[in-house]
């Protein structure tokens, strides 16, 4: 599987059982996380980027419509885009995740 689509296996997971502290685990101690279009962040660190989703979680799943370029859509409506880069163990570095 891709890296990309299992990423995004792991938050609609998280979305449905509401265990954000496991998604987290998925980022490097060190990452960031960053939004384009929305208030919120940049997040800096797992325990800022686990805290962020605790105070304030997604609500809603999403669909990888796109493994190459990170095109995604909401379940309800509206789209974005995802942008990882990878420690060399598979971890999170840094994400930007970009509304339209």
């Amino acid at each position: 599987m891709n890296r990309l689509a299992d990423h995004v296996t792991a938050f609609n997971h998280a979305v449905t059982t509401g265990d954000w502290t496991t998604f987290a685990e998925r980022f490097a101690a060190d990452a960031r996380m960053a939004f384009v279009g929305v208030p919120a962040g940049p997040f800096v660190g797992r325990a800022a980027i686990a805290a962020a989703y605790a105070a304030n979680p997604p609500t809603e799943t999403m669909t990888l419509l796109d493994p190459a370029t990170g095109q995604f859509q909401w379940a309800a409506g509206g789209t974005g885009t995802m942008s990882i880069s990878w420690t060399p163990e598979g971890l999170v570095q840094a994400l930007t995740v970009a509304f339209d």
